[in-house]
């Protein structure tokens, strides 16, 4: 590992050890999180209600010297509740631009499927072009521009299922899953006087974090490991079970994810360990089953499990 690279991977680490204060056996989670922030992604997490998905978010942004804003979905929010509002100033005699808390560096999205799918839908021109359009003008958002959305699983009640297409605009995936017990023992003697996401304070600034993600653009990846990647995604979309696979953006989702956790790694190239271990958080919610695969038991998981497993892995000789 080189000097630069040491240092990089010097701040990553302290993000990381910052946000583990917080959360108690979710160091892979911490982890993806980062690959998915330093790869200039947004993440999706989904899990049950109190395993400390909003946690996590509020972990990662107070370790980053950025502009943190939170949205609560409800069935009665607005598209403009979430880009802002253009409001008439009478003693201006003009409109004035009253911006939303997409215009953030770190947006959480909490329970984003408990509104309706006008409303999710108008975070997709933000979340895929940096930039939102009122009233008919385009506005940049900031740099960098980060969503953390947090979902209950659809089969509660009152939730709505993302479309498709919100979907594929995340580039990570993941599930909280519950703690252990000596885990959940611990989240108890931690928080017994005080949480300590209250003391939690920013480990890098924002023009350290600007240079990590330009420095994750310029990891290597070998051909073959990019011709691994596009097998891995033609794949879902010939797989029998599958009506829908994945699309070009989630391949280059899985290579932008591979750079940047290699990066993470204190490498400066990709290896297809990287690939074969990130392909089921970015691919599984880009694959839609067919009816009778659902009707079977056969779910998207499967699907890249079998996918995954079948696909040939590039060893060293054929690098």
């Amino acid at each position: 590992m080189t000097q630069e690279m040491l240092t990089y991977h010097t701040e990553i680490e302290k993000v990381i050890a910052n946000m583990n204060r917080v959360m108690v056996g979710k160091e892979e989670i911490a982890t993806l999180s980062l690959t998915a922030l330093l790869a200039q992604g947004h993440v999706l997490l989904e899990d049950v209600p109190g395993v400390g998905k909003t946690m996590l978010v509020r972990a990662l942004a107070k370790s980053l010297d950025c502009d943190f804003r939170r949205i609560q979905f409800t069935p009665d929010l607005l598209p403009s509740d979430v880009t802002g509002v253009s409001i008439y100033n009478p003693k201006e005699m003009e409109f004035e631009f009253r911006e939303g808390p997409i215009f953030g560096n770190v947006v959480l999205a909490d329970e984003i499927n408990r509104t309706s799918p006008k409303t999710q839908s108008a975070l997709l021109e933000g979340m895929e072009e940096k930039s939102v359009t009122v009233d008919g003008s385009t506005r940049p958002l900031k740099k960098p521009f980060f969503v953390m959305a947090t979902q209950n699983p659809i089969e509660y009640e009152g939730t709505y299922p993302l479309p498709e297409a919100q979907l594929d605009r995340f580039i990570i995936k993941m599930k909280m899953g519950y703690p252990t017990q000596e885990e959940e023992l611990e989240m108890l003697a931690r928080t017994a006087s005080g949480h300590p996401i209250d003391s939690l304070s920013a480990v890098i600034t924002r023009d350290e974090l600007a240079t990590l993600q330009s420095k994750v653009q310029s990891i290597y990846i070998e051909k073959n490991i990019q011709s691994y990647i596009i097998n891995l995604a033609s794949a879902t979309r010939t797989h029998p079970s599958s009506y829908l696979g994945v699309s070009p953006r989630g391949s280059m989702a899985l290579m932008k994810t591979a750079q940047a956790y290699a990066f993470i790694c204190g490498r400066d190239y990709v290896l297809p360990d990287d690939v074969k271990y990130l392909a089921p958080f970015v691919m599984t919610h880009r694959v839609i089953p067919t009816t009778e695969a659902t009707f079977n038991g056969v779910g998207s998981e499967v699907i890249v499990d079998e996918v995954i497993k079948q696909t040939h892995i590039p060893i060293r000789k054929d690098l």
